[in-house]
């Protein structure tokens, strides 16, 4: 097993990395101000759970097939990009907050942890993550890979539920608040929907690699 020292720096590093304005953490935002806090908090339960296929995906090698391939990344990449600008559109076309409400009813838990999972899975910083991070802290000859690999991703999902787990609480009492102000309301839809599309265009950017 890992010691110590080495799993304290590996909290440290997954905490910095989860701070970091993402796809994750805009979806976790956007299903509670859409759907409110149970929607949210489903959303977050997704998230969490695609983080055991990104842990699969370094064990069996596969970000380093994404990385030998840039292809097959830029593939993943822009998939994730369009999927959450899709959601960014569905925000910037709503004409006022009761519209969208309408046109987008709250999400069964089941629809909101998939879809949750879905950003997690198209979310290529996690890739990257595991590609350049999560090989440092598994050594195998200090037990199995198997025990050490669920180790780090408990470490990632609780970092996870400890900082997305109080955005959605938040955004969903600002839901409350906005849905007795309707202009306000079409407002931080019209806002947070440019946020989610700024945030698809700057991954798809800033990750793109050259064939």
């Amino acid at each position: 097993m890992q010691t110590l020292s080495q799993l304290w720096l590996f909290f440290l590093v997954v905490f910095a990395v989860v701070l970091l304005p993402g796809m994750d953490m805009a979806y976790v935002a956007g299903s509670s101000l859409t759907g409110g806090r149970r929607q949210g908090l489903f959303a977050l339960g997704g998230i969490v759970a695609g983080g055991v296929f990104h842990v699969l995906a370094a064990a069996l090698g596969v970000g380093l097939l994404l990385q030998l391939v840039p292809g097959l990344f830029n593939a993943v990449l822009l998939t994730g990009a369009g999927y959450l600008g899709w959601i960014a559109w569905s925000l910037l076309r709503s004409r006022t907050a009761a519209t969208l409400y309408a046109d987008a009813p709250a999400l069964s838990p089941t629809a909101a942890v998939l879809r949750g999972a879905l950003t997690s899975l198209l979310n290529p910083k996690a890739y990257l993550f595991m590609l350049a991070i999560f090989p440092q802290f598994i050594d195998p000859q200090r037990g199995p890979v198997w025990l050490q690999a669920l180790v780090l991703w408990l470490i990632i999902a609780v970092t996870q539920m400890a900082v997305y787990g109080p955005l959605a609480l938040a955004a969903a009492g600002a839901r409350q608040w906005l849905a007795r102000r309707p202009s306000a309301g079409m407002m931080l839809n019209r806002g947070v929907g440019a946020v989610l599309l700024l945030t698809a265009l700057w991954t798809a950017a800033a990750g793109w690699r050259a064939a």
